[in-house]
C-alpha cells in the first residue's frame, strides 16, 4: 500500500476542465450587470429541486442522488445584480453576443475548429447552485490542439456558459446560496485525457489560463477561474476533481487521487477473493441501538451531545434538522472485516470513504460522522463488544455506528450498502471536492450524459466567417509564441508569465511598437516595477495606454529621466489624463541644470575621505546624495563619472 507511484506503469491519465469568466458588462442570458458582488441581500427563495426525464426518458443519477438529501435551498438576493431570469421566472433573454466573440477570440487562439450555430443546451444540476435546475452552456469550438512539452495538448472543445451561485452555507438539510455570480458568462476549456504526471497538470492549467488572458477580456483575480480535473488510472475510471482553486494545488491532488485508484482496485480484488462479485454477494443488516446505547461513555453518541449540536448550530427541524427522533444505528458488514481500515488516499482509509458518502447524501455531519470496528475509541471496547454481539458479528465482521434524525440514518445505512456495492466493482464514477492538504472528499456521483439536454426558450445564434475574421485580426500572438520572444531578450519566465496573466504583456508591446522602447526594459518595468508600485498602493491601471506612451516617449526622448521612473509613474497614475510632457518640462526633468558639476564638486568636496578601505562606500554615498538632487536631470552614467574624475583629482593632490 505504498503512496509512491510510478505514473507510467499505473497509467495515470489526466484531463481538464477551466473555467474562466468572461469580461462582460452584462450577464449571460439577462441585461443584470457581470462582476458586482454584494455581502447583503434584499430578499430570499426557499426552493426545492426533483430530478425530470431526459429526452430518452431517464434519469441522470446524480439529478436521483441530490434528491436523496432532501435538500432546503435558500437564495439570497439583491436587486442590484439579479433579476426574474436567475429565479426561473421569466424566459433567458437572447445569448450575450460579447460572450459569444470572447470564445470565439478563445477557440482561435487554440486552433479549433469554429462552429457554423451556436445551440444553447441545459446541463442538470440539482445540488442548488442554479435555481433552474440546469446550467444553460453551448460548445463554441471543437479539435484544438495546443503546444506543450514538445508535443501537442489535445483540445476536446470550448464552451461558453453561465457561471453558478456562490456557496454561503451548507448545513445539514439546508444549503444556503447568494446570487451575486449566478448568470456571469464563462468559457470551459476542455483537454484530451493526454497529460501523464501531476506537474504536467498544473503547468497545463497555467498554459490553458495565459490563453485565456492573452486576449484581456477575461476577469482576473481570486475566483475568476477554476478548474475541474479529471483523473483515471489502468482499469480505472475518471474522477473528477471540482472546482481546484489554484494550479499549485493541482499535483498533490492528482497523486493523491492517482494513491486512491489504485488502492481501491486492490480492495476491489480483495473483495473478489472473498467471494463478493455482485451487489447481491453483500449482506449488511442494520438496527436502531439506541436503547443499547442509553449512558455510552462515548459523547457523541450521546443524545444530549446531538441536542446540544442540533441547538448550538439553529438547526430548525423544518430546515436543517431531519425527519425523526434521535438515533442510534448500527450496521454489520458481514464479511468484511479489514476493509474499513483499508487505505485509499495518503492519510486515508475506507472508512472515510463512507464518511463522505453519509456527510454528503444522508446529511449527518456531527463529526467524527461515523464510528466503526477497526478504529473504535479506547476505553469504550465494551460497548463495541455490546452492539457486535446485539447484531450477530463473527470475527469475520466489520460494524460501522451512525447517528441523527432517524431517516438520516436510514439514509446512511443505504449509502453504506451502496458504496460496498461501488467497491465490488473497482472505482466509482465520483466529483470530489479537493482540499489544499491534497486530500480530496466526495461531493457526488459524476453526472452522465442523461443530464443533457436542448434548450427550446433559446434560438440557434448563427457564426459567420465574417464575425471571425473580425475577431481574429486584432487578436495578440499566442502565448508560447510571446514567451519565446521575451525569453530571446533576457526576460526571466516568472516575469514572462505574471506579464501574460495580468496584462502587461499588451503594455510591453504597445510601447515596443509604439515608442520603440527596448523590449527587457520594457518587460521589467511593467513585470517588476509597476507590479510593485500597484502593491503599494499606487493606481497604476487607472493610466490609460496614451500615458504609458507618453512616458515612454519621455524617455526616449530624455535617456535621463529613466532614472525618474518612480516620480514620475506616481505622478502619472495621480493624474492619469494630465499632460505629462508639459508636467516633466515644468520640472526640469530631461535638462541638466547648468551648474550641476558643481553641484556634484560641492558633494565630493564636503564629504572627502583619505580612508582607502571606505573609499568605495564613500563614493555609493556621494552618488546618492548627488542623484537625489539631479535625478531625472543628469544621465547616472555622467554623475558617477563626474565624481570618479573628481575623487581620482582629490588623490593624485595628496601629499606622498
Amino acid at each position: 500500500m505504498s503512496h509512491d507511484l510510478d505514473y507510467a506503469e499505473v497509467g495515470l491519465k489526466v484531463g481538464l476542465e477551466v473555467h474562466q469568466q468572461l469580461l462582460t458588462e452584462k450577464k449571460m442570458f439577462c441585461q443584470c450587470p457581470a462582476g458586482l458582488y454584494t455581502d447583503n441581500h434584499d430578499g430570499s427563495i426557499l426552493r426545492h429541486m426533483r430530478p425530470t426525464l431526459s429526452e430518452l426518458g431517464e434519469y441522470d443519477g446524480t439529478a436521483l442522488m441530490e434528491f436523496k438529501t432532501r435538500k432546503n435551498i435558500i437564495y439570497l438576493l439583491h436587486t442590484s445584480n439579479v433579476c426574474t431570469y436567475e429565479m426561473d421566472d421569466t424566459p433567458p433573454f437572447l445569448v450575450n453576443p460579447q460572450a459569444i466573440d470572447i470564445a470565439i477570440e478563445q477557440c482561435l487562439m487554440l486552433g479549433c475548429d469554429i462552429v457554423d450555430e451556436v445551440h444553447i443546451a441545459r446541463k442538470q444540476y440539482l445540488d442548488g447552485s442554479i435555481p433552474t435546475g440546469f446550467q444553460r452552456t453551448a460548445i463554441v469550438g471543437v479539435n484544438g490542439r495546443l503546444p506543450f512539452r514538445g508535443r501537442d495538448l489535445g483540445i476536446t472543445q470550448v464552451s461558453v456558459e453561465e457561471d453558478s451561485c456562490r456557496e454561503v452555507s451548507d448545513r445539514g438539510h439546508l444549503i444556503v446560496w447568494r446570487t451575486d455570480r449566478l448568470g456571469m458568462p464563462l468559457i470551459e476549456t476542455v483537454t484530451d485525457p493526454d497529460l501523464r504526471t501531476p506537474e504536467e497538470v498544473e503547468e497545463a492549467i497555467l498554459l490553458v489560463g495565459r490563453v485565456c488572458r492573452s486576449t484581456g477580456h477575461v476577469r482576473v483575480g481570486l475566483g475568476a477561474s477554476r478548474q475541474d480535473i479529471n483523473v483515471s488510472v489502468r482499469g480505472g475510471r475518471r474522477v473528477e476533481i471540482k472546482g481546484v482553486p489554484k494550479a499549485g494545488w493541482a499535483p498533490a491532488l492528482v497523486h493523491g487521487e492517482a494513491v486512491r485508484q489504485v488502492n481501491l482496485l486492490a480492495l476491489r480484488d480483495e473483495l473478489h477473493r472473498r467471494g463478493l462479485r455482485l451487489s447481491s454477494d453483500l449482506t449488511i443488516e442494520h438496527r436502531d441501538v439506541t436503547e443499547i446505547l442509553t449512558g455510552s461513555f462515548l459523547e457523541a453518541l450521546s443524545q444530549t451531545s446531538w441536542e446540544r449540536y442540533v441547538d448550538d448550530g439553529g438547526r430548525r427541524s423544518e430546515l436543517e434538522r431531519g425527519s425523526g427522533a434521535f438515533c442510534i444505528r448500527a450496521i454489520r458488514l458481514k464479511g468484511l472485516a479489514g476493509t474499513l481500515g483499508w487505505p485509499t488516499q495518503p492519510d486515508r482509509t475506507f472508512a472515510d470513504e463512507l464518511r463522505g458518502r453519509v456527510r454528503v447524501i444522508a446529511t449527518l455531519d456531527q463529526a467524527p460522522i461515523l464510528l466503526h470496528s477497526e478504529d473504535w475509541p479506547a476505553g469504550t471496547e465494551a460497548e463495541l463488544e455490546s452492539l457486535r454481539e446485539s447484531l450477530g458479528c463473527t470475527e469475520e465482521d466489520g460494524l460501522v455506528v451512525v447517528w441523527g434524525a432517524e431517516e438520516d440514518t436510514l439514509t446512511a445505512a443505504e449509502e453504506i450498502r451502496l458504496r460496498y456495492a461501488d467497491a465490488i466493482d473497482g472505482i466509482p464514477h465520483e466529483t470530489r471536492q479537493p482540499f489544499e492538504d491534497g486530500s480530496t472528499d466526495f461531493e457526488r456521483i459524476l453526472p452522465g450524459p442523461d443530464r443533457m439536454y436542448p434548450d427550446t426558450d433559446s434560438p440557434p445564434q448563427r457564426i459567420t466567417r465574417d464575425r471571425v475574421d473580425t475577431l481574429r485580426a486584432p487578436l495578440p500572438e499566442p502565448p508560447w509564441s510571446r514567451e519565446e520572444r521575451y525569453s530571446d531578450a533576457g526576460v526571466p519566465t516568472p516575469v514572462i508569465h505574471f506579464l501574460i496573466r495580468r496584462g502587461g504583456a499588451r503594455l510591453v508591446d504597445l510601447v515596443v511598437k509604439e515608442c520603440g522602447a527596448d523590449l527587457s526594459r520594457a518587460c521589467f518595468f511593467f513585470g517588476e516595477r509597476v507590479k510593485g508600485l500597484r502593491r503599494a498602493g499606487v493606481p497604476v491601471d487607472d493610466v490609460p495606454d496614451e500615458g504609458w506612451c507618453d512616458l515612454f516617449h519621455l524617455f526616449g526622448r530624455y535617456p535621463a529621466t529613466w532614472h525618474a521612473w518612480q516620480d514620475l509613474t506616481d505622478w502619472l497614475a495621480a493624474n492619469p489624463t494630465a499632460d505629462l510632457q508639459s508636467e516633466a518640462e515644468l520640472a526640469g526633468f530631461g535638462h541638466p541644470p547648468e551648474n550641476w558639476q558643481d553641484t556634484v564638486a560641492d558633494l565630493v568636496g564636503d564629504t572627502t575621505t583619505t580612508d582607502d578601505d571606505k573609499r568605495p562606500g564613500h563614493q555609493r554615498y556621494v552618488m546618492g546624495l548627488a542623484m537625489d538632487e539631479l535625478r531625472g536631470r543628469v544621465p547616472a552614467s555622467d554623475v558617477e563619472s563626474r565624481i570618479l574624475d573628481l575623487v581620482t583629482a582629490q588623490l593624485e593632490s595628496e601629499p606622498g
